[in-house]
C-alpha cells in the first residue's frame, strides 16, 4: 500500500470521523472531505464552527475514513498537523465543485469560509484481518 491507496480510498469513501482536541478532551465529529490528491487530504469548515477553534489552538489531528464491506470493513487512518489554506483560486474551485458549497456567496471573499489540509503524516489502513498485526505505516 502507498499514498495512492490513500488518495483513491479517501476520495471514495469520503465521510470521515476527524478528531481535535478542546481542552484536555478529545472531540470527533462525522465530517465530509473536500479531495485528496499528491498535496494533501482537504477539508472545508465554517469559522463559527468551533471545531475551527480547537484546530486553531492544536493543529495535529487523526481522521478516520471507512468503507462496509459484507460483515466488516476496511478503515484508513490518516495522523497528522494541518495547514490553513488562503489561495483563493482553490477556494472557488471548490465552491465550484461541491453542490452543497454553492450558496455560500462570500466564499470568494474569504469571509467566514475555512479551508484546510494535511500535506503531511502518517497512515495506515486497518481491516479485521490485520487489526492485530504491526501497523503497515504510509508515510506522505
Amino acid at each position: 500500500m502507498d499514498i495512492q491507496d490513500c488518495i483513491k480510498f479517501t476520495n471514495s469513501n469520503t465521510i470521515c470521523y476527524f478528531e481535535t482536541i478542546e481542552e484536555d478532551q478529545p472531540r470527533i465529529r462525522a465530517m465530509n472531505s473536500w479531495f485528496a490528491d499528491e498535496t494533501g487530504f482537504y477539508f472545508q469548515i465554517m469559522d463559527l464552527q468551533p471545531v475551527y477553534q480547537h484546530l486553531q489552538r492544536n493543529p495535529k489531528t487523526e481522521i478516520c475514513f471507512y468503507k462496509q464491506e459484507n460483515m466488516t470493513g476496511t478503515i484508513l487512518r490518516v495522523a497528522g498537523e494541518l495547514e490553513f489554506l488562503s489561495d483563493l483560486k482553490i477556494k472557488e474551485k471548490l465552491k465550484n465543485g461541491k453542490n452543497s458549497l454553492r450558496n455560500f456567496d462570500k466564499v470568494s471573499d474569504n469571509q467566514g469560509f475555512i479551508m484546510f489540509r494535511i500535506t503531511h503524516g502518517i497512515a495506515n489502513f486497518l481491516t479485521m484481518e490485520n487489526n492485530i498485526q504491526p501497523k503497515e505505516s504510509i508515510n506522505f
